[in-house]
């Protein structure tokens, strides 16, 4: 398989300088590697100290039981369902997973097909909700334009649509996507999508 790989630019939050990444449009074994030996003990690291300072569990980051190598194995072959990775520095500083079979249910695009985001997560030491000042800033929207782009050329306009983890939820309203409220059937999860125009708009800033 031939990955596609294009050149963005961060932002190191410390010297305020721009920093030079890929974003390829595959998650490789390199960037499991990544996840396995390098995100998951950061993460852990977090865990033991929020235990430790007795934080309930409630507050721990939401996404710290995903497991992407069983996520990528599950939809390996599949091409409804498309991956994002975005690496600098020699190493993976966000993932994304996406599938093209779902459609809409805002109002104006009601049963039109979008890009779906099933998983989207930063790096832990990207993530400012886990009491550390991040090392780069700008990967997870990095990861929603490669999604946006992707419902462009897939002719679907820009259209997108997630479930929301509660703790990313002002993440996807900054950026401008509609919420469509709680989901019953997604353990009540908040429903967002990003429509035409707004689509348009987020590129734009972008």
């Amino acid at each position: 398989m031939t990955v596609d790989v294009s050149t963005i630019y961060l932002l190191d939050v410390e010297s305020g300088e721009s920093v030079e990444a890929e974003l390829r449009d595959a998650i490789e074994q390199a960037q499991l590697d990544d996840w396995q030996t390098k995100w998951q003990p950061a993460m852990f690291d977090v865990l033991r100290e929020l235990a430790r300072q007795g934080v309930p569990r409630s507050q721990w980051p939401q996404s710290w039981h995903w497991n992407w190598e069983q996520k990528a194995a599950r939809v390996a072959g599949l091409l409804a369902f498309r991956g994002f990775s975005v690496v600098a520095r020699g190493e993976t500083q966000g993932l994304a997973q996406v599938d093209l079979s779902k459609m809409s249910r805002e109002a104006s695009q009601v049963g039109k097909p979008l890009v779906y985001v099933e998983y989207l997560e930063v790096a832990p030491w990207n993530r400012v909700e886990l009491g550390k000042m991040p090392r780069l800033r700008g990967v997870g929207s990095a990861l929603v334009t490669a999604a946006v782009a992707l419902s462009c050329e897939e002719g679907f306009k820009g259209r997108l649509g997630l479930h929301s983890l509660p703790q990313a939820d002002d993440f996807y309203r900054k950026i401008g996507m509609a919420d469509l409220g709680q989901d019953p059937a997604s353990q009540n999860l908040r429903y967002f999508e990003m429509t035409v125009d707004q689509a348009r708009i987020f590129l734009e800033e972008e």
